[in-house]
């Protein structure tokens, strides 16, 4: 997702019950009704295979070389080992808002050992009412989700689970909580199978299931004729071996579906029927098959899509007609891009075609080539922006506007969200990240590589629209200092690699993007931007279908820069951790070294300088110095200069360079990489110091506060000039009022 500065504003869930959940039988008929007040308690799972925890988080172990089936060398007949084939056809009734759906699902075993259950995520669920775990974390914890958009009587959704089979035989199935949350909460369900699945083997379960979709109000849902049809389908759960992501044992990752949190699921095959309407235009996963198929009003859509592990759509009456382009570069095929759009917002659709074409060249270059042969692109209606700025496999979500103009704020969020949205498709997509434990790895790094090819294309957003420019008032942010002014940097709730819900507040979670990306920054400062380059190249080679953790990163980065110490400090710092970083110029004094008064030894005899005496000897020798240097620059004179420059320190140890610029065009530097709270630097030359600066090449955006990063011996306007940033990312927070996500 992608998220718009104006929306930066954890959840502690209960343990997890390892022995006997608590967990509710159900029927298709509850589902519609309030929960019952009593659930019923039954049984554990019947094959004893852990859940994730509750609170899983950074994972701190790296991966085993052989995890998730090893690297993928290119010679393999599919790009992931598939391990799911989802097999679906569904129709859309368009005035109802629902979709009827028959779903033949198989799965393969990976573990060595018999699995006797499986879970699955019923993601829609979540919009049932207000006593979900994703409208329970908004409703007692406070929480804030993007534009917030409030759900009302008669618009909200669901997902009703009809007949489950394996084999023929019916499937017994319970709702589960494996994150301690409300009995009430239906995002989880567990399939206790008739016929044990073997190490190694596959089973089928034919299940048919009915969604209500919601009024367009996360992610998913509709608005008039426009329809996205987002985590609509039963989706099985991760079932994670030992050796992958820090796992000791087969434990299934299956969390609940948080207000914060997004998606993780196994790589797979989709073959995917939607019939709709035949005058309704239809966008999805994948490669279509051919023209649809047209039966009386209906047509049926084929898609088909390997090597992904989620599936989106979009069906809607008004879309103008498609915007079309191809992008052709080394190592990938062909890709067919599209652009769906609706009338009012024509102006966007060529800027969003461009983006896009130019996202699939700059990935391809600096992490690998795209894999896949298309790209659709959605941009939302009028009214229906919850729908904006959403990522799925070769599929996603833009903003539109009903007028362009150039060095705008709204050109310019147009092209981010389009960059963001489309980045997601390496690291949610290719790269598989988990997104409920480890949202840093997707939200946090696209973040950051989006702000990389910004400044690759010399882009600066222009913070204001175009009428406030025409009277004067054009503040400008360039790549990096917005996501710094959204980076908590006074004071860091959550550590970047917390997972989603577990946080103080919403805003804790809308730092996983600017915190993460700023700390990226940071430490490409101190790697040099090639190395970081070949480090995530490496990390995109090596990890691609493989579900990386956070130390699988760590490792990749400080195996390819050489400075492992370095690069575990500013994990430990600021991933595993959430430490502020405040370091200042806290004095600058140059003062000339001038006769001073009292005694000394020559010669085996006391003599004594009165203060009178050395009062005296300096106006002389100034005197003199006058009549031989009568254009001498001011900050100059017949005495050296006494330099001394003192820093402090109130947060985390970083190393620092201090920077002293003097009155003759020269410099001085001193290098400050100790842990001690304060430091104090002297120079004595002849001439005075007009300057002193930390950080000088801009290496920390994480520190606290950059305007106490420098002092001048005169007072000047410099550092008023440094608050143009400030005051540009406070009106882009005005300004910005839809969060995409």
């Amino acid at each position: 997702m992608s998220l718009v500065s104006a929306s930066l504003r954890g959840l502690a869930v209960a343990a997890l019950v390892v022995a006997g959940l608590t967990m509710r039988a159900s029927t298709s008929a509850e589902q519609k009704a309030a929960p019952p007040a009593v659930p019923a308690v039954v049984p554990a799972s019947p094959d004893g295979i852990a859940l994730a925890d509750a609170h899983a988080a950074a994972i701190a172990e790296p991966s085993a070389a052989n995890a998730w089936g090893g690297p993928r060398s290119g010679k393999e007949p599919t790009l992931s080992d598939r391990v799911v084939d989802y097999d679906i056809r569904a129709t859309l009734d368009p005035q109802k808002h629902t979709v009827d759906g028959q779903e033949k699902l198989t799965w393969r075993n990976r573990s060595k050992r018999e699995v006797r259950a499986v879970y699955l995520h019923l993601y829609l669920n979540a919009f049932e009412g207000n006593y979900s775990t994703f409208y329970g974390e908004k409703r007692n914890k406070g929480f804030e989700f993007r534009s917030d958009v409030a759900a009302v009587d008669g618009e909200w959704g669901h997902i009703e689970l009809g007949k489950v089979a394996q084999a023929g035989a019916p499937v017994p199935w319970y709702f589960v909580h494996p994150d301690g949350g409300p009995e009430t909460d239906h995002t989880v369900v567990r399939f206790d199978l008739p016929t044990a699945v073997p190490p190694g083997a596959s089973t089928t379960l034919d299940i048919d299931f009915d969604d209500q979709l919601p009024r367009v109000v996360a992610r998913t849902g509709y608005f008039g004729s426009f329809h996205l049809v987002g985590q609509w389908f039963p989706k099985i759960g991760v079932l994670e071996l030992p050796g992958e992501r820090g796992v000791k044992e087969p434990t299934w990752n299956v969390h609940e579906f948080h207000l914060n949190s997004e998606f993780y699921a196994d790589y797979g095959n989709f073959d995917i029927k939607l019939t709709v309407p035949k005058d309704y235009t239809v966008g999805a996963t994948g490669e279509e098959q051919g023209p649809a198929t047209v039966d009386g009003n209906l047509a049926t859509h084929r898609f088909v899509q390997g090597d992904v592990h989620d599936f989106a759509w979009t069906a809607d009456n008004r879309t103008a007609p498609p915007l079309e382009g191809e992008y052709t570069g080394p190592g990938s095929p062909t890709v067919k891009v599209k652009v769906l759009y609706p009338p009012e917002f024509a102006a966007s659709a060529a800027p969003a075609l461009k983006a896009t074409l130019d996202s699939l060249a700059y990935f391809s270059k600096t992490l690998g080539p795209y894999p896949y042969k298309t790209v659709t692109a959605v941009i939302p209606p009028y009214n229906a922006v919850e729908a904006g700025g959403m990522e799925y496999p070769t599929f996603f979500t833009a903003e539109g506007y009903g007028k362009i103009e150039p060095d705008t704020f709204d050109s310019f969020e147009l092209d981010f969200v389009t960059i963001h949205e489309f980045g997601h498709g390496y690291f949610y997509g290719i790269l598989g990240s988990n997104e409920f434990e480890e949202p840093m790895l997707d939200e946090g790094l696209n973040e950051y590589w989006d702000y990389r090819m910004i400044r690759e294309r010399g882009q600066v957003n222009h913070v204001t629209n175009g009428w406030l420019k025409r009277i004067g008032i054009d503040p400008v942010l360039r790549p990096f200092e917005e996501e710094r002014s959204g980076a908590s940097n006074a004071d860091p709730t959550d550590a970047t690699g917390a997972n989603s819900w577990d946080r103080l507040s919403s805003f804790g979670y809308y730092t996983v993007y600017s915190r993460t990306a700023t700390t990226m920054r940071d430490l490409e400062e101190q790697l040099g931007k090639p190395v970081m380059e070949k480090a995530f190249k490496q990390y995109y080679e090596t990890w691609k279908f493989r579900h990386p953790g956070i130390a699988d990163l760590q490792a990749t980065i400080a195996q390819v820069s050489g400075k492992p110490q370095l690069v575990a400090a500013a994990f430990a710092q600021q991933v595993y951790s959430a430490q502020k970083m405040d370091d200042r110029v806290d004095d600058l004094v140059s003062e000339e070294e001038v006769p001073q008064q009292g005694t000394s030894q020559v010669n085996g005899k006391w003599s004594e300088v009165t203060a009178e005496q050395a009062e005296k000897q300096e106006e002389e020798q100034r005197k003199q110095w006058d009549k031989e240097h009568p254009d001498a620059k001011e900050g100059t004179g017949p005495y050296a200069y006494r330099t001394t420059v003192t820093l402090r320190r109130t947060g985390i140890a970083g190393p620092q360079t201090v920077l002293v610029k003097f009155v003759d065009g020269s410099t001085e530097t001193a290098l400050w990489d100790d842990t001690r709270r304060w430091a104090r630097f002297s120079w004595v030359k002849p001439v005075k110091a007009v300057s002193a600066e930390i950080d000088p090449q801009h290496q920390h955006f994480l520190d606290a506060d950059k305007l106490d990063d420098s002092r001048t011996v005169k007072a000047d306007r410099s550092a008023s000039n440094r608050w143009t940033a400030e005051v540009a990312a406070l009106i882009e927070l005005l300004f910005s009022t839809v969060a995409t996500i």
